[in-house]
C-alpha cells in the first residue's frame, strides 16, 4: 500500500485555499512552510513540483501587491473620507448598552509628497529620476564631490 505524502492535503481545494490566504496575510514562504508543517526547503520542492501550489504563492502574493500599490496611490493623490464617532449609550426602550453614531465628519487627506515622488519616480524614471550635478562624481557610499575646482 502507498504511503500518502504530506502534500496531498495542500493540492485539495482547502489546502491550496489556505496557502493562497497565507500568502495574502503577507506571511513569508518561511511561515508558509512553518504553518503547512514541512521544512521551507520542502516548500520550494513542492512549488517547483507542483504547479497547483505555485499558482496559490502568486495568486496570493499578487492580491497583497496590488493592496499595497492601490494604497501608495491613493496616498500620493489624496482621498476624501468620513470619520465617524460612535459612543456606547444606554437604550431605555431594550435595556441594553449600544453603540451610537454622535458625529460624522467630512474630512481630506492631503497628498503625500513622498508618496507622490516615489510613484512619479518609478512610473516615469526618464523624467523624475534623481540625478548628481554635472561634472560630479557619486561614490560607492553616495557622496556626491563637484569637480569644479580650477585645473
Amino acid at each position: 500500500m502507498a504511503r500518502r505524502g504530506k502534500h496531498e492535503y495542500w493540492l485539495t481545494k482547502d489546502g491550496l485555499l489556505l496557502i493562497e490566504g497565507w500568502k495574502r496575510d503577507g506571511l513569508s514562504d518561511e511561515q508558509l512552510a512553518r504553518n503547512m508543517g514541512c521544512s521551507y526547503s520542502t516548500l520550494r520542492v513542492w512549488r517547483d513540483k507542483y504547479p497547483a501550489i505555485s499558482a496559490a504563492l502568486k495568486k496570493g502574493r499578487e492580491v497583497v501587491i496590488r493592496e499595497v500599490e492601490n494604497a501608495l496611490m491613493k496616498r500620493a493623490r489624496g482621498y476624501d473620507y468620513e470619520e465617524v464617532t460612535e459612543e456606547l449609550r444606554f437604550n431605555r426602550r431594550t435595556g441594553a448598552q449600544e453603540l451610537v453614531v454622535t458625529k460624522r465628519v467630512k474630512k481630506h487627506m492631503a497628498p503625500d509628497t513622498g508618496a507622490a515622488a516615489f510613484v512619479l519616480k518609478n512610473l516615469r524614471p526618464e523624467v523624475w529620476k534623481e540625478r548628481t550635478a554635472a561634472g560630479a562624481d557619486e561614490t560607492e557610499d553616495g557622496v556626491v564631490i563637484i569637480n569644479d575646482a580650477p585645473g
